[in-house]
Parts: structure tokens; sequence; C-alpha cells
């Protein structure tokens, strides 16, 4: 079978599954051609599908995102490892590092905390961007952390990431230029369905209303952001106004980001009087 062929076959077997069946099909037969997806789709004349494909495609019938299939997410201007112990990163929350961006400028950031770092997306694409900047990620997870500072690692910023076991902020000194925060939003009793199912829960539900971790890190931002500094927060589709309010109600200055698909996708917190 050609490569066209198989991957004609592999979006229709995958349609079911996926909303990205095409892409998933690609992404999987490069993967077992041990080549990226743009060398395949160049080179796919040449080559031949080999037998492992098959079991690939298996997997992702069964519900496997494609990220932990394949092992990597592409994330800003970096790739990353990703493992069942982490969230996938997703192109929404590329907004956070869209946000500090306008914020700062063409000036950098100096000291950069990520809470709940996970795979270490946020402070590493941050890394990737400033590198005169250095950073903390902080996890509850032991795992996470693990596959945080392999990251840290191939991409060469070990040097300037140190990664910590923590529950968010609690216990941590020093005030921060940039503080990037995805924290879990999700509502307890919400009907997911599809590749989130296979994420762990602790990086996904937060509550009843999805705003039990807001409630905790909007306290300690006050005493962590530095002057001039600002913390990029993720939130839910539709929890602006009340993550709003939690921020504002600890004196902060507070505006949205949209992503691009129009929603509120990130906060912009900044040390109000109120707050100093």
């Amino acid at each position: 079978m050609s490569i066209a062929q198989a991957l004609r076959d592999g979006a229709l077997i995958l349609q079911p599954v996926s909303g990205t069946a095409r892409l998933d099909a690609e992404l999987l037969l490069a993967h077992a051609l041990g080549i990226n997806r743009g060398e395949m789709l160049l080179r796919q004349q040449e080559l031949t599908v080999p037998a492992a494909f098959a079991g690939l495609m298996e997997r992702r019938l069964g519900g496997e995102p494609v990220a932990y299939i394949i092992g990597t997410r592409d994330f800003w201007t970096i790739s990353l490892h990703v493992t069942p112990d982490v969230l996938i990163p997703r192109p929404d929350s590329e907004t956070l590092i869209e946000a500090a961006i306008d914020h700062f400028g063409p000036h950098s950031p100096r000291s950069i905390l990520d809470l709940g770092t996970g795979s270490g997306a946020l402070l590493l694409a941050a890394l990737d961007q400033w590198p005169q900047a250095r950073g903390l990620g902080i996890d509850i997870s032991p795992a996470a952390l693990a596959v945080a500072r392999g990251n840290a690692e191939r991409l060469g910023v070990a040097g300037r990431a140190d990664f910590r076991l923590g529950d968010w902020a609690e216990g941590l000194e020093g005030r921060f230029d940039l503080i990037l925060i995805n924290p879990p939003y999700i509502a307890r009793d919400a009907d997911l369905t599809g590749d989130v199912l296979r994420e762990p829960e602790g990086a996904l539900f937060a509550g009843p209303e999805g705003l039990d971790d807001y409630r905790r890190i909007a306290p300690m931002l006050p005493r962590l952001l530095a002057d001039g500094g600002m913390a990029a927060i993720e939130i839910g589709h539709d929890q602006r106004e009340s993550v709003t309010k939690l921020l504002c109600d600890q004196g902060l200055e507070v505006r949205a980001q949209h992503d691009l698909a129009g929603h509120a996708r990130c906060l912009i917190a900044k040390r109000g009087r109120l707050a100093d």
C-alpha cells in the first residue's frame, strides 16, 4: 500500500473517534516511519508503509491520544515529550505566552514562575522566548516534574530552569516578573468525551464549579508578583467574571486576553494599589 492510500484509509478509519482524523493518521504514520510529518509528506513517493502503523492506529481507535502514542507535542516554538502523567499542551494555552509578550514588549522578564508546570510547556516556552530569563516550575506530581525536567534538558535550558515539588505556591518566597498558571478548571460533573478522558484527573477537575484552585491561588499572587510584573492565568470559556472577581478581591488589576476562537482564555493580573 502506498503512503497516500494509507493516509486516505487511515483518515476514514479515524473519523468516528477524532475531529482531526487526517492529521492523526499523518502523525502516526510519520512516527511509525521514524521521521517527522513534513519529511514523510515530501518523500511519500519513495516510502513504504511499515507494519507498526497498524498497531498505532489500533491504539488511536481505542481512544488513546496521539500525543501519548507518539510521545511528543509541539507547543509555541518548542517540541515537548509528553506522557500520561501530564496534561497534553494545547494551542489555547499559547495565549498566556502571547499575553506576556504583549506586556513586556521589547524587554524581558528576569524571573518566571510556572504554577502547576506539568510537562513544563509554559515555563520552557517562556525560557525559549526570553534567553536571559530564569524560571521555576512547581507541581504536586513527582511524575510530572520528571517529565518537565527531561524536557528542560532536551531543550538545553536545564541551567535556567528549576523544578520543585509543591502545592501551588504554599511556602514559596520571593517575587517574580512573570507568573504563568494553567490550573485545573473543569467542573467535577462536566460531561466530557474524547481524548481528555485519558488525561490526569488532577490536572483537569477543580470542584463543583471548576473554581477550587483559583480560590487557593488568588490570595497568593499579591505577595509573589514583582513590581511591573504580571500573572497570566488560563480560564475556561465561561469563567471570566467569576475568576476576575476572585483576583480583584485581592487588590489585583485584571484584564482578559482572547484566544484565536475569540474566547476570553487568559486573565492578566497585575499589582494594584490595594495589593501593595
